[in-house]
């Protein structure tokens, strides 16, 4: 039944006059366009990433364009079975380079390796014995076979009527080569969506997955490689080109040097460049979810193909979104993962999406092209991550569980957001999402690992790097044996509870006579801060809680010898940059949400508390604190 169809469609549509033809060509064209929404985004979002410099218009008018020629060629290939030879010389001509690449044949036998691109009028390739004035020789093309047999089997007879024979890639590879020993042609689709099959390469900066078939053949029979493609005249008038490429003679070479005629012909030739198929996938590969933050295929060209261009690293050209947290210290203990995300896939764009107030932090860990405000509350909230969907990113990593940032994400139109989906809880935004185990308990295990794994579940590869962070212009620390800084952080705003009582740190410093001291925190926590330090000036205390922002704190606390800090997102920052801190835990978990950075971390928690906490801070001692600050100090006097 699929057979008759197709029969009865293509009859039917070779003896249309041909005005009738434009004018349905023109409608379908316009209904792929307008009237499949994913597929006019697929093929904007790629014409923008092949040509951002391109303005909106120029980009919309070629994307219809596009729409159109498909739509031709679609027409053109249910037809063609039904016309005439006499129609088909109508319809089709040799262009430059066609007639002498088998004129040159006759004289100097040699294998040639056709590379066919995916273009508008492809149908046409398969017409060369028909409309060339010499004999073309054995000619065979490697296809791929229909499902329906029947169907299958009506495609080869058509296409084969000129002498051209369709040979299967999973059966017809062996006969392919037979025919380049025999000196004959062998065509193949030369394409960047080869999947994990092909070879790492980049077509207009972005990496793709390019078959190597074209130059495995080349280099094993040492054949001529060209290029051959439908040059689109007008409404079903079409000239057939074909062009040498120049190569190095290895498999690698040729792939590379054939993704860079293409790029190059696509660039500079307006009509061709309407006639490739961008509403196909067109960088697939790097798609899959399971690979999405790694780059992987059979082989890696990548290094060769930098060298080629004369570049030094690849061009940022994946535009990856990351949704950040909305607490400090869960940004702070993200940043690991960032900078594996960075070394994972160093083709990403990285842009992060948070709070204004991080944005001094993210850039001094240096892992993000760009940063991304939240706007303020209100109607143009929303608006603002609707504007998303004209920067076309193409993957949007939320480290959020809420309904807001699952919304965020959605309006981008973002084809693909990936996220952790809880027992129970509603992410409508997502398109993939990372389901722990029943068994796994998030009590005993830290965030950072509960997120690795999520993004590991997506392909990511690299190591994660706790390294502390280096402060911009930072001062020296003050390691001064006899009066070294110590930093206080004794708000949390989130949680009262995990506050070290006021008294306990009253009781820290009238022991600790001989040390300077500063508090930190929040303009929330001066209330707080103060009541600690009154009646110390003599002890040098200084309340700078609210008195800096993200970046003077930063810079502050890496004058510090030691941070004493409640379980907040102060602590997470000091260790972030390296300053040894002790943290003090009750009702909190530091199995789940301790520093994750490589400097030294102390966690204290009360007599009896468990692991994973849940004991009241009212019961850890002054003097056990202060203690562990002598001995950390001494420690360190002991190492300057």
């Amino acid at each position: 039944m699929p057979t008759l169809l197709l029969q009865l469609t293509g009859w039917s549509l070779a003896h249309l006059p041909r005005a009738l033809l434009r004018g349905l060509s023109q409608a379908v064209g316009a209904l792929i366009f307008y009237g499949i929404p994913r597929r006019r985004r697929l093929l904007l979002s790629n014409l923008i990433h092949a040509f951002p410099r391109r303005d909106g218009p120029r980009i919309r008018a070629l994307a219809r364009k596009s729409c159109r020629r498909l739509a031709e060629t679609g027409l053109l290939s249910l037809a063609s079975p039904y016309l005439s030879d006499a129609q088909l010389r109508q319809i089709a001509r040799l262009g430059p380079g066609a007639e002498a690449t088998f004129t040159e044949r006759l004289h100097q036998p040699r294998p040639i390796v056709l590379a066919s691109l995916h273009l508008a009028y492809w149908e046409t390739q398969t017409w060369l014995g028909l409309l060339s004035p010499t004999e073309i020789g054995e000619f065979g093309v490697i296809y791929r076979p229909l499902d329906d047999a029947s169907a299958d089997l009506f495609i080869r007879r058509t296409r084969e009527r000129f002498g051209m024979r369709l040979l299967s890639r999973k059966q017809g590879f062996a006969q392919a080569l037979n025919i380049l020993r025999r000196n004959g042609t062998i065509g193949v689709l030369f394409d960047q969506n080869a999947g994990l099959q092909g070879a790492l390469t980049t077509l207009f900066g972005r990496v793709c997955s390019t078959t190597e078939l074209p130059g495995i053949m080349a280099e094993k029979f040492k054949g001529d490689v060209r290029a051959i493609f439908p040059r689109r005249l007008g409404f079903w008038q079409v000239e057939l080109c074909i062009e040498s490429i120049s190569h190095d003679g290895t498999a690698a070479g040729v792939t590379i040097a054939l993704n860079r005629w293409l790029e190059t012909r696509l660039s500079s030739d307006e009509g061709l460049c309407a006639s490739w198929l961008w509403s196909h996938s067109r960088w697939r590969n790097q798609d899959i979810p399971s690979k999405r933050l790694r780059l992987e295929a059979k082989r890696n060209l990548l290094k060769l193909d930098l060298k080629s261009r004369g570049w030094t690293e690849l061009p940022r050209s994946t535009r990856i979104y990351v949704r950040l947290p909305n607490w400090l210290g869960d940004v702070v203990m993200a940043i690991p993962l960032l900078r594996a995300l960075r070394a994972s896939r160093p083709d990403a764009e990285l842009t992060l999406v948070g709070k204004s107030q991080f944005r001094s932090l993210v850039e001094a860990a240096g892992v993000a092209d760009r940063y991304e405000p939240l706007p303020k509350r209100g109607l143009g909230y929303w608006r603002h991550f609707h504007a998303f969907r004209k920067r076309y990113p193409d993957v949007y990593l939320l480290l959020t569980n809420s309904i807001r940032g699952d919304m965020e994400a959605w309006l981008s139109r973002c084809p693909q957001r990936f996220g952790l989906r809880r027992t129970g809880k509603l992410r409508f935004g997502l398109t993939h999402s990372f389901r722990p185990e029943s068994s796994y308990d998030e009590r005993e295990h830290h965030q950072l690992d509960l997120w690795e794994n999520v993004w590991r579940h997506f392909g990511l590869d690299a190591p994660i790097d706790r390294t502390p962070l280096e402060a911009t212009d930072k001062s020296p620390r003050a390691r001064h044996a006899t009066r070294p800084l110590i930093g206080l952080i004794a708000g949390s705003e989130n949680m009262p509870s995990k506050r070290w009582p006021v008294a306990h740190w009253r009781a820290l410093l009238a022991a600790l006579p001989e040390h300077r001291f500063v508090l930190f925190g929040t303009p929330g926590d001066r209330p707080i801060a103060q009541a600690i330090a009154d009646g110390h000036s003599n002890l040098h205390v200084e309340n700078a809680a609210g008195k800096t922002d993200l970046a003077g704190f930063v810079l502050r606390l890496c004058e510090c010898s030691l941070l004493v800090t409640n379980d907040t997102g102060g602590m997470h920052l000091g260790n972030a940059f390296g300053v040894p801190l002790i943290g003090l835990f009750g009702p909190t978990n530091p199995v789940r949400t301790r520093p994750v950075f490589a400097s030294r971390v102390e966690i204290m928690q009360p007599p009896g508390c468990p692991p994973t906490g849940g004991g009241s801070l009212d019961r850890l001692k002054p003097e056990a604190v202060v203690a562990r600050v002598r001995a950390i100090l001494a420690e360190n006097v002991g190492t300057d």
